[in-house]
């Protein structure tokens, strides 16, 4: 099968968040089952990592029609794991500063999504399925239907749209009907919601099936607390949502090769192993330490989504405990303050480290025993499943990918991964953080959690299956 993977970010040239994870892995799960998958996203020539300057091949240039305007698209080629990437190039809309919150970002996207499309014919690869991903690339089955089904080289061809988080949907004024996306009078229903132009909205309708990243939030979404307003399209098109939950590259998440830990392991070696990286974050970080106290991580962007204003509430009852606990991200600035503060007034078990590091993030996963994680909604996630694969215990709410992947433990029956709570509540919250330490105190009951935790399968075979059998399905 040929598949063309329409992705605004990918691992390992460009990465913001959890979509780059996903299309840097996914495609190589497609290629080890046998099918030619690719990838097409924009050449950001300021932010690719320099590394892969010399990778990159000139295939061709061609033109698009974005309404009035005749924009110029170049397209480069590089292979990386067996993968082919496509980049498209234009300076004017990709050579900038960070990938996102320009301006114009409705007409950037809407000319990537469009250029997809024409470069088909560059590159010579017209796809089964075209898989395109959140909001930035959700016009490409919209310019397919619209523009391109009439051209025999593109009539077969089906299309997935996958939310990877309903929140940031490309919501736009409707100035940008005519003057960008150049759509007849007859489809603009297609794109519209609300009043505004909704580029996800266009996916979701144009889509032959859609997807997201785990089956519980393909639930959530249809309700209206988390669908920011397209809980009535979605219930319309139930009937082609579908949840599939994501995995995590167990090949750059791996305790035993992981050249950011202090001391490598595995399952059979975390006991020990784990307190070595502990001793030596707490040397880098300025910590005592005391191997019968308990390290609480989080690795998150510092929002609100993220369950911070939980953490807020009742942070000073968490610091009457004996844990140390390590906070590392950026994000908004009242929670910034408050992890400033906390450090202030807790210097001896708190740190806060306002930025982000793949190095001091895969520290923390080997060095931490437990992993707080009460977001307000998860789409998946990925950080709960690379804090059990390095051995840190998740304490987490049952919300989307969350509830897929974190079966509660139970002490009776040793079953279970980590520490549930289901309603959005500071002191909910804090329960669970108690029966975690209570379990870390218990030898026998801890180390079966680990066992369980670390013994999980969290890579992409089984959900590139479910994948592929939606594919054929269309």
């Amino acid at each position: 099968m040929k598949i063309l993977f329409v992705t605004s970010e990918a691992m390992p040239f460009i990465r913001t968040g959890g979509l780059g994870d996903v299309a840097g892995a996914l495609p190589k799960s497609f290629l080890k089952q046998g099918h030619d998958a690719r990838v097409i996203l924009p050449f950001y020539k300021d932010e690719i990592k320099s590394t892969f300057s010399n990778n990159f091949r000139f295939v061709g240039s061609t033109h698009i029609n974005l309404s009035w305007r005749k924009q110029y698209c170049g397209v480069y080629e590089a292979v990386y794991d067996g993968i082919t990437y496509y980049f498209v190039d234009n300076e004017y809309y990709f050579k900038r500063k960070g990938l996102y919150g320009h301006f114009d970002d409705g007409e950037r996207f809407a000319f990537f999504s469009k250029a997809v499309l024409e470069v088909l014919k560059l590159i010579d690869f017209y796809p089964d399925v075209l898989h395109a991903n959140d909001w930035h690339s959700a016009l490409t089955p919209v310019f397919l239907d619209v523009f391109y089904r009439e051209d025999e080289r593109y009539e077969n061809i089906k299309t997935v749209f996958t939310i990877h988080n309903i929140e940031f949907q490309g919501r736009f004024g409707t100035d940008l009907i005519q003057d960008v996306l150049g759509l007849p009078e007859d489809k603009v229903e297609l794109v519209l919601n609300s009043g505004y132009v909704n580029y996800m909205k266009g996916g979701i309708e144009c889509s032959n099936v859609v997807t997201t990243v785990s089956e519980t939030y393909a639930t959530e979404i249809m309700d209206p607390f988390y669908s920011y307003g397209l809980e009535g399209i979605l219930s319309e098109r139930s009937f082609k949502l579908h949840g599939v939950v994501n995995g995590i590259d167990t090949n750059l998440y791996d305790p035993s090769k992981d050249k950011a830990l202090f001391v490598n392991y595995n399952k059979s070696t975390v006991a020990d192993k784990k307190k070595e990286n502990k001793k030596a974050i707490c040397e880098l970080l300025n910590l005592s330490y005391d191997d019968n106290r308990p390290m609480i991580a989080m690795v998150t962007r510092l929002a609100e989504q993220k369950g911070l204003d939980l953490v807020a509430s009742v942070i000073d009852e968490i610091m009457t405990a004996d844990v140390q606990m390590v906070v590392l991200g950026t994000g908004d600035w009242k929670y910034e303050n408050l992890v400033k503060r906390v450090e202030e007034e807790y210097p001896t078990k708190f740190r806060g480290i306002l930025q982000f590091s793949s190095d001091l993030a895969s520290k923390l996963y080997g060095a931490s025993d437990l992993f707080l994680m009460p977001s307000k909604f998860e789409p998946c996630g990925l950080s709960q499943m690379i804090a059990m694969t390095y051995g840190s215990i998740p304490i987490v709410r049952e919300t989307g990918g969350l509830k897929d992947t974190v079966e509660a433990y139970n002490p009776e029956q040793k079953t279970g991964k980590g520490f549930t709570f289901k309603t959005y509540n500071c002191y909910d919250m804090l329960d669970a953080i108690w029966r975690a330490y209570a379990c870390y105190h218990d030898k026998d009951n801890w180390n079966a959690v680990v066992e369980n935790a670390m013994s999980g399968d969290y890579g992409w075979d089984a959900s590139a299956t479910k994948y592929l059998e939606i594919y054929k399905s269309i």
